[in-house]
């Protein structure tokens, strides 16, 4: 027989999971030793999600950057994969939340990953900086490193639709401004301002900083890990995708697909053949 007591086997089930961001019992709930009925109502919704993900509350400041880096990132509209998705979705039947599910499952390393890989440049060449290399050196080494490891695409820089991205310049004006009151440091701001440099003097034309690129700066600045960036992404482009979600469901359409049904795509397969008789026989 087992010399397992029930406290024992009780303890063994409590061990099962383990968290630091919940504690519940009946009648209550914690979330990193905050009560959630203290929570509600005096904190934003990026200060729940800042303390979710890194288990204490911002400063107001803090949350107010962090917020402004969600609210710039939530649509580009159905000419972005994700949104389109949705709104396909929702035209085959499906409920928004399915809608929602077929769209942020595209959220990969092509399309939404771009803010995760501009973080990991910029603390690369952030670590190349406090090893004692000048700023121009660093940016010049990093994206060597960059190019060599990944290929020539410098995540957060260029746009195919934009020339300029409206949203980066306003974004890294309040990094700037948080930096002078010393809410941030402000080194990843000069850090994605001299990548953009150091670019255009590379390729002979300018290569703007896109929204990924300046979230990226807002994510490093205020401490979160490179992957989370993706997960804050995913987070914002979900208030597009529920949108545009809802949207087409009140619109309504059927079954409406990538391309009108008038443009049809190119076959590039072999010419139309028979099936060989010996094939048929078999």
């Amino acid at each position: 027989m087992s010399d397992k007591t029930a406290k024992d086997v009780e303890q063994e089930v409590c061990d099962w999971w383990q968290s630091s961001i919940i504690d519940m019992k009946p009648g209550e709930i914690h979330y990193s030793g905050y009560a959630i009925e203290d929570l509600i109502g005096n904190i934003s919704f990026p200060a729940m999600i800042w303390l979710m993900t890194r288990g204490d509350l911002p400063s107001p400041s803090q949350a107010k950057l962090l917020e402004a880096a969600l609210v710039a990132a939530v649509d580009h509209g159905p000419q972005a994969p994700s949104i389109a998705i949705a709104r396909m979705a929702a035209t085959c039947g499906v409920g928004l939340n399915n809608a929602m599910a077929s769209a942020v499952n595209v959220l990969g390393d092509v399309h939404g990953g771009a803010g995760e890989q501009a973080v990991a440049l910029y603390r690369d060449i952030a670590q190349r900086i406090e090893a004692g290399t000048t700023i121009e050196q660093a940016v010049s080494d990093g994206l060597d490193h960059q190019i060599a490891e990944h290929g020539k695409h410098i995540p957060g820089f260029g746009h195919r639709f934009h020339p300029t991205d409206p949203r980066a310049p306003r974004l890294l004006g309040l990094v700037a401004d948080a930096a002078k009151d010393g809410v941030v440091s402000g080194i990843f701001g000069q850090i994605a301002q001299e990548v953009e440099k150091t670019l255009e003097a590379r390729k002979g034309k300018k290569i703007p900083m896109n929204i990924d690129g300046a979230t990226a700066v807002i994510y490093a600045e205020l401490g979160f890990d490179a992957p989370l960036a993706r997960g804050l992404f995913c987070l914002s482009r979900s208030v597009g995708i529920l949108a545009h979600a809802w949207e087409q469901t009140q619109q309504g359409g059927r079954n409406k697909g990538p391309i009108p049904r008038r443009m049809i795509w190119n076959y590039s397969g072999p010419e139309h053949r028979a099936v060989p008789g010996d094939k048929i026989d078999e």
